[in-house]
């Protein structure tokens, strides 16, 4: 009814409509046109996005999605689907590898684990889901460890188009990264077997 409507949130909800776009980034005038706030609007209602980490404004002046709404998704039913899915070959390949494997997710220039199994070694690389750090290129999502190494695996062709991968990081010497890749690719094969609706990734 009427008398439920709150207009700044209806505002600003409408400004986070503007980022459901193939662009990841918009000029303060661009999400003007877009949305057809004034500027002055559009910065105060911005100003409380941000805020809240809704949205992010970059050094250019240019505004994107925050963390916020992916945190938010993640409680959605189909990441507890994706846990069910994912979590018994990580727990596998931690095993039969000996080393620290998680998945990770990639979106706006981040790795973020999602998925973790610790192996059993008190000499490990240590991770724990939401750890996050920046990267540079897409394609090697890998993070830089001291006297360590992180091999990834993209799982793009079975994540529906989100930019997934599976890793495996230890410290150097215990296994070798031929050894690594080949428990990786076994890893990524189990997966595949796996079609999307199966009981065994939580499908109702």
């Amino acid at each position: 009814m009427a008398q439920d409507r709150v207009e700044a949130v209806e505002r600003a909800l409408t400004v986070l409509e503007a980022f459901d776009s193939p662009r990841e980034h918009f000029t303060l005038a661009e999400l003007a046109l877009t949305t057809g706030f004034y500027k002055s609007t559009l910065l105060r209602l911005l100003g409380s996005l941000e805020r809240y980490d809704y949205v992010q404004r970059g050094d250019d002046g240019r505004y994107r999605l925050g963390h916020t709404p992916v945190r938010l998704a993640r409680r959605h039913l189909p990441s507890r689907q994706l846990a069910a899915w994912v979590q018994p070959v990580l727990d596998n390949l931690a095993a039969r590898s000996g080393e620290t494997a998680a998945l990770l997710e990639v979106t706006l220039g981040h790795a973020e684990c999602r998925l973790v199994t610790l192996p059993d070694s008190s000499l490990r690389h240590d991770m724990h889901p939401g750890m996050r750090w920046p990267i540079v290129d897409d394609d090697d999502p890998s993070l830089e460890l001291p006297g360590g190494f992180m091999l990834c695996k993209s799982l793009d062709a079975c994540m529906g188009g989100l930019s997934s991968w599976l890793t495996l990081s230890g410290p150097n010497g215990r296994v070798t990264r031929e050894s690594a890749q080949r428990h990786l690719n076994d890893a990524v094969a189990e997966l595949q077997r796996r079609p999307i609706d199966t009981p065994e990734r939580g499908t109702p």
